[in-house]
């Protein structure tokens, strides 16, 4: 059994905190849950930030009292809008046999690692591999034990914006958090959703959330390309908000109750609290919003500079188009590509809008797990 863990999660809609360890099975054992509504954040800021510290405090102060403890030591998600990822290549010759041991992997992430980012406003969060190689050219994800002359590897680094995170330190001095270390969200949320051989052929995760969006592209232990768009499923109801006049949580009602995939007779209607709505319209206004983030998710896959497999996995997730009848279809046939939909592998917790949350604990806890594939994948990085 391990410890308690405590993870924050900034989604875009709500902030969400969570206490838990690892269970019988290797499941994941929550013990502490508190979530609360806040504006969100858009094109890299926080909306009403001066609200931002009440919400965070209302999440911590409900999963402190759910677990029965109070939180000393945070891990905190900085999410795709606020992070960025670059990629480098890096190689060390031996000049002879040598058996390859955990400083040759820290050399190598040295090498890559010029700290130039600093200057520009960044600071390095996590760093994994993508893959190495050996002196045959075979590319592997765990090189240490194997003899070789050569070692290349293509390594992966998430930095976080220095003012999302002097932001965030901020709310924590004032809340008593004694120390706080962050963690890259949509890389947890990949490592929890894609397993070993899914990410080793190439994985591609997009999380549709309520007014921001990303694109992760995954490969082996870490991340590709990383994109962000202000787009979302809070964006639907905004349309139908407007151009009905209804209240936004009637609007949400009505975005959930589309069936985008049907194609509704005249006189089909939708009735939201007594109201009926012409169903031919709202698919039309639905669909016209889903278009334009479809075409987003394509924009961001074709900034990806690294050739996607035929093979590659699509997985969509996230709470703001999952539970519309026929999103999923609809995004596939607008961003050209199939995607399956995915959820926590959790019994009780399959919700698309846990997903990051969940990653974010289940990445936590697993740095502490002693296996061979993990000692240098997800933890790599000593926070300072």
């Amino acid at each position: 059994m391990t410890k308690d863990i405590a993870v924050l999660d900034f989604g875009s809609g709500q902030v969400t905190a969570l206490v838990g360890k690892r269970g019988a099975a290797g499941i994941l054992d929550i013990t502490g849950r508190g979530e609360a509504e806040y504006a969100g954040f858009c094109d890299g800021a926080f909306l009403r930030p001066e609200l931002l510290s009440q919400a965070v405090s209302l999440a911590i102060t409900a999963a402190e009292t759910a677990a029965g403890n109070k939180i000393k030591h945070l891990f905190i998600g900085v999410p795709a809008e606020f992070s960025t990822c670059v990629v480098r290549e890096a190689s060390v010759s031996f000049g002879k046999k040598h058996k390859v041991i955990p400083a040759d992997l820290e050399n190598m992430y040295r090498q890559g690692d010029d700290f130039s980012y600093v200057a520009e406003g960044f600071t390095l969060v996590n760093r994994q591999p993508i893959y190495y190689s050996l002196d045959n050219d075979r590319r592997i994800i765990d090189p240490v034990g194997k003899t070789t002359t050569k070692l290349s590897g293509l390594m992966s680094y998430i930095l976080a914006e220095h003012k999302f995170t002097y932001f965030v330190d901020n709310i924590m001095e004032n809340l008593g958090v004694q120390t706080a270390e962050y963690v890259s969200s949509p890389l947890a949320e990949a490592m929890f959703l894609f397993g070993e051989q899914m990410r080793d052929t190439t994985a591609v995760l997009v999380d549709v959330g309520y007014i921001t969006s990303f694109v992760a592209v995954v490969r082996g232990d870490g991340l590709l390309a990383l994109s962000s768009f202000s787009l979302g499923g809070g964006h639907i109801a905004g349309d139908l908000t407007r151009y009905f006049g209804i209240s936004f949580s009637e609007a949400e009602a009505l975005k959930r109750k589309a069936m985008i995939s049907l194609t509704p007779a005249d006189d089909d209607v939708y009735e939201i609290r007594g109201k009926q709505f012409e169903a031919g319209l709202v698919n039309k206004i639905v669909s016209a919003r889903l278009s334009t983030i479809g075409r987003m998710i394509q924009k961001c896959l074709a900034a990806c500079k690294y050739e996607l497999p035929a093979g590659a996995f699509y997985g969509l997730t996230g709470g703001g188009v999952s539970y519309m009848r026929g999103a999923k279809e609809f995004l596939s046939q607008a961003a050209g590509k199939e995607f399956e939909a995915i959820a926590p592998p959790i019994p009780q917790m399959e919700k698309p809008e846990l997903s990051s949350s969940l990653g974010l604990l289940n990445m936590v806890l697993d740095a502490d797990v002693p296996t061979k594939r993990k000692k240098e994948g997800f933890w790599g990085k000593l926070f300072k």
